[in-house]
């Protein structure tokens, strides 16, 4: 479905300069941005993803991964196609890097579909959303509005006016940091800078956060400017949780898995820095458990998505000591 974009400005000849993201594509009548979604016709600057969706499905809001946010819930999540950058090791690269099958359907359409399964929220998820900004930035407004709350899994690679407005409608994120290393953000046609600055501006707009690395061996697992992402996360605070990922050979990457060693040497680092930090893709209740940083309790226990809340209060606190461990959202 088509729509017109909200950030683009109109060059010589027919020819825009998308606005949206740091790429800031120059389009040609009839050219595609680099996401692949957003294309020059006669002037105007297209959508091409409005209402498509590729993938949809319950899901364990754990699975975002967002451990800190509404744990247990099982939230309505959906996805598009394309991608502003071009990770070779993408996970879910059939619909970020290629055009796969779709449905259409409304932004009311999809509020409904998420009330009917009981959701409390929706996610915008699978591929990366912010290339899909207009249907979800109309959805999440109408979704806010009928008492939901809105996720965004996002690479954060946006502009900071059009990342402003939207985030007016999302109450949580988790932003891949897909390392402290500018050569590596290059290669995957990414910035560095700017995913800090999203992160920077979503924390202190009072959005949940959450962030997630990738450790992949040879790219970005270099203990030295891993520490220095730890450090500057805990500048802005110390309880942002931190999902450190293993790494698995797909796309077109084929290095071998993160060795465990890493992950762990990593995870050893980051709690000199973060009260909570997590391995992803390892499944060991050790290190996906949350723990009070304030008095040692167990607060929630976790297997795979087997989520026990045992040590929290109805309102997201430690039971022993009072300390706030989640959020919870409640309209």
């Amino acid at each position: 479905m088509k729509k017109m974009a909200l950030y683009f400005e109109n060059l010589d000849d027919k020819t825009v300069r998308c606005l949206l993201c740091p790429h800031r594509c120059v389009l040609k009548d009839g050219n595609v941005g680099i996401c692949g979604v957003r294309k020059n016709e006669k002037g105007l600057l297209m959508t091409l993803n409005y209402g498509e969706i590729s993938s949809i499905a319950m899901d364990p809001i754990e699975k975002k991964p967002l451990f800190h946010f509404n744990p247990g819930d099982m939230i309505l999540s959906v996805g598009t196609f394309g991608c502003n950058m071009k990770c070779g090791f993408c996970q879910n690269w059939e619909i970020s890097q290629e055009k796969p099958f779709t449905r259409k359907v409304s932004p009311e359409q999809l509020v409904q579909i998420a009330k009917d399964r009981g959701s409390k929220g929706i996610a915008y998820t699978y591929n990366e959303p912010m290339i899909w900004f207009e249907f979800v930035l109309d959805t999440s407004r109408i979704a806010a509005r009928e008492g939901l709350y809105n996720v965004l899994v996002t690479n954060g690679f946006i502009e900071e006016e059009p990342l402003e407005l939207l985030l007016q409608s999302i109450h949580a994120m988790n932003i891949d940091l897909k390392g402290f290393n500018d050569d590596f953000y290059r290669e995957i046609a990414g910035r560095r800078d700017t995913i800090m600055k999203t992160i920077e501006k979503a924390y202190k707009a009072g959005i949940h956060v959450e962030v997630t690395t990738l450790l992949i061996p040879t790219k970005n697992d270099n203990m030295e400017e891993l520490e220095e992402e730890f450090k500057w996360l805990a500048s802005l605070d110390k309880d942002i949780p931190l999902h450190l990922s293993r790494y698995f050979p797909n796309y077109k990457y084929v290095i071998p898995p993160t060795p465990l060693k890493t992950l762990l040497e990593a995870y050893t680092l980051a709690k000199k820095y973060l009260n909570y930090v997590y391995l992803g893709n390892v499944w060991d209740e050790k290190y996906e458990s949350t723990v009070c940083p304030k008095c040692g309790s167990l607060v929630i226990r976790r297997k795979g998505y087997d989520v026990d809340p045992v040590g929290l209060d109805e309102e997201g606190r430690c039971k022993k000591c009072g300390h706030q461990i989640v959020k919870i959202y409640r309209y």
